[in-house]
């Protein structure tokens, strides 16, 4: 069990930013079967200070709820089919892109898809519903790597080769199809994080990034909560006389433990944390200590 639990960490540590959304959902789904599922009713309630509202004037005095939905989920099955597409979708997007803007993307989309949600639902006069559910965020992070890159080759199961476009498009065209007829809040969410995602690159391709918002508000709190480290007392003295510089070579050896460590994170990297040996996994974990 301490090994498993080890392992986690160090997926956790070392998976990157796809393996970390994903354990946050997982968690806050953990978190709701706790404090939020009616064994008896076979259902999920979600609080309206965790879940979106559709009405506006819940909505405008939660506004944290943007956000909040796109982590909790309203079943199982709800929950493990989105994380195969976020890992399926982020896998593509950081094929051309870096961690943190997949960060700021999976945020941002949820935000703008919320408050598409709640404008949907006033002006198409639906009746009010709360929304739980990181699927728009997902879709942004999908159509995002389908708008940079939608001739790139995905082989399916039992399907073989398409291309990446098709399987974004036969997406959409589900959602655009049942959005009168169930769940027409999830499907205008979705619409909505697509048009982001497709937005996102858009810009990004004419040196506007908008993830840098999200990076540098988490970079501002960080630093805040930082301890700036203590100066050292300097003595002067007067007659201190400047040492005769001795010639060093300028080749700076690497450490064997960082560079060990170095090789293990670029084999991380090109294959993932599952192709580890046991030996490099403990090695990993003694060093990160």
């Amino acid at each position: 069990m301490a090994s498993i639990i080890d392992d986690l960490k160090m997926q956790y540590k070392f998976g990157g930013m796809t393996q970390r959304l994903i354990y946050w959902n997982i968690a806050c789904f953990l978190v709701s079967l706790v404090f939020f599922y009616q064994f008896k009713l076979g259902i999920f309630d979600f609080p309206n200070w965790l879940a979106l509202s559709s009405e506006p004037f819940i909505f405008i005095t939660k506004p944290w709820t943007l956000l909040t939905y796109a982590f909790f989920h309203n079943g199982f099955g709800h929950i493990f089919i989105n994380m195969i597409i976020l890992n399926f979708s982020s896998t593509l997007f950081l094929t051309f892109f870096n961690q943190k803007q997949l960060l700021g993307l999976y945020v941002l989309s949820a935000i703008f898809a919320g408050f598409a949600f709640v404008l949907g639902y006033y002006f198409l006069n639906l009746t009010p519903a709360p929304i739980v559910g990181a699927s728009a965020a997902i879709m942004a992070v999908l159509v995002a790597a389908t708008t940079y890159s939608p001739l790139m080759n995905v082989r399916l199961l039992l399907i073989g080769n398409v291309k990446l476009w098709h399987i974004t498009v036969v997406i959409l065209v589900i959602d655009l199809m049942q959005i009168r007829l169930e769940n027409s809040g999830g499907h205008i969410a979705h619409l909505a994080g697509a048009f982001f995602g497709f937005i996102f690159i858009k810009l990004l391709e004419n040196g506007t990034d908008l993830s840098r918002i999200v990076s540098s508000i988490i970079d501002f709190f960080v630093n805040l909560f930082k301890k700036s480290p203590s100066k050292p007392f300097k003595k002067v003295h007067k007659n201190y006389k400047k040492p005769t510089e001795k010639t060093t070579s300028r080749i700076v050896t690497k450490d064997k433990t960082q560079q060990q460590i170095d090789e293990i994170l670029d084999k991380i990297s090109r294959s993932g944390y599952d192709c580890l040996t046991k030996e490099e996994k403990e090695f990993l974990f003694k060093a990160g200590k």
